[in-house]
This record gives structure tokens, C-alpha cells and sequence, in this order.
């Protein structure tokens, strides 16, 4: 079994900053791509960021120059460095990755960016 553990959210002002960390820990061979997805209250759930790996990274238009995405393989874990945050920035981050050819979720973490 495999489980995602995110963390590093929290309330941050507008222009502030932001790291997500995401550790992935159990019955690991092999992981492919990482992502984070966000999901804002009454919206869909969105693809925030990918990274692959061999390091190709994937960005919403949104968050470019803003979010950088970032692995540590020997760590199976996957960052989410996050700055100039705006209101709109306001979900719910969850982490995910394939696992050996299986896709895996976290359980979220808040983000909250206030005025």
C-alpha cells in the first residue's frame, strides 16, 4: 500500500509565499509523475503542476512564473514552492502520483490567502 502525505499548507497573505511538500512512503519500485491539483470551493478540481521523472515540468497558465514544482527521488517527495499568492490561489492542494503504474492521492492540504 502506498499513501501520500501532504503538507506546508496554511493562511498566508496575498503576495506571500508558500511551500507544499508531499512524502510518499510504503510499497514504492518506481515513481513516475508527480502532480499537485487544487480544488477552490463550489469549482472543479484543476492540475496545478506535473513533473516527471526525469524533471519535466507541466504548469497551469495561472501559476507560471509564480509556482515552481520540484522532486526529491530519494526522498519520494514532491514540492510545490509557491509565491506572489493571490486570492484566487484559495483551494485545497492535493498531491498526486503514479506509483508503479497506479495512480495515488493525498488527502489535500488547505491553502487560504487572505487580503
Amino acid at each position: 500500500q502506498v499513501q501520500l502525505v501532504e503538507s506546508g499548507g496554511g493562511l498566508v497573505q496575498a503576495g506571500g509565499s508558500l511551500r507544499l511538500s508531499c512524502a510518499a512512503s510504503g510499497s514504492i519500485f518506481s515513481i513516475n509523475t508527480m502532480g499537485w491539483y487544487r480544488q477552490a470551493p463550489g469549482k472543479q478540481r484543476e492540475l496545478v503542476a506535473t513533473i516527471t521523472s526525469d524533471g519535466h515540468t507541466n504548469y497551469l497558465d495561472s501559476v507560471k512564473g509564480r509556482f515552481t514544482i520540484s522532486r526529491d527521488n530519494a526522498r519520494n517527495t514532491v514540492y510545490l514552492h509557491m509565491n506572489s499568492l493571490k486570492l484566487q490561489d484559495t483551494a485545497v492542494y492535493y498531491c498526486a502520483a503514479d506509483v508503479d503504474d497506479i495512480d495515488y492521492w493525498g488527502k489535500g492540504t488547505l491553502v487560504t490567502v487572505s487580503s
